[in-house]
């Protein structure tokens, strides 16, 4: 069976490549990252929020802000692309794009079932360097969240990244 091949970039998708996902590195004021927390069967798993853009998003933009509100009822500010991650499927088919944006969380609701799928999910806000372990998804994440960190001291105001674990 063959596996997927996952490449970090840093910015914007050439054109041509189509973006499959949208999701969001997103910090609180403090320099923390909020991650989706799904309890099941096998366990906790944790991953950040976001998914398929739809045609009403009105962009990459649109498709991060709607599917945050959904899955874990936080809206956002500010929304930056970091980069995206290429996804070779190895079947001959197209690479394929899936975004990451960083952007501060501007409001929390209550926790309530997801608008889309009726999960419900927690929600932690942790270091960075907590959410690579947390997320697991080796280099390529460590990347990811690396550049969304350099993003959001330079375009979000960001001059601390704190540890303290909370959900919210």
């Amino acid at each position: 069976m063959e596996m997927a091949i996952f490449k970090w970039h840093d910015g914007n998708v050439p054109d041509g490549v189509e973006i499959k996902q949208v999701y969001g590195l997103i910090f609180s004021n403090d320099g923390r990252l909020l991650l989706r927390v799904e309890n099941n069967e096998d366990g906790v798993t944790y991953s950040l929020p976001g998914g398929h853009p739809e045609e009403n998003d009105n962009g990459i933009e649109g498709t991060v802000r709607r599917e945050i509100f959904e899955e874990v009822n936080i809206t956002i500010r500010s929304p930056v692309i970091v980069g995206y991650q290429e996804v070779d499927e190895e079947d001959g088919q197209p690479h394929i794009a899936q975004v990451r944006m960083t952007a501060l969380i501007n409001g929390v609701g209550v926790v309530r079932p997801d608008l889309d799928n009726g999960k419900i999910y927690d929600r932690i806000l942790v270091s960075p360097n907590k959410a690579v372990d947390l997320l697991g998804w080796g280099d390529v994440g460590y990347y990811q969240i690396k550049s969304a960190m350099s993003i959001a001291i330079k375009y979000l105001g960001i001059s601390e990244f704190h540890d303290k674990e909370e959900y919210i």
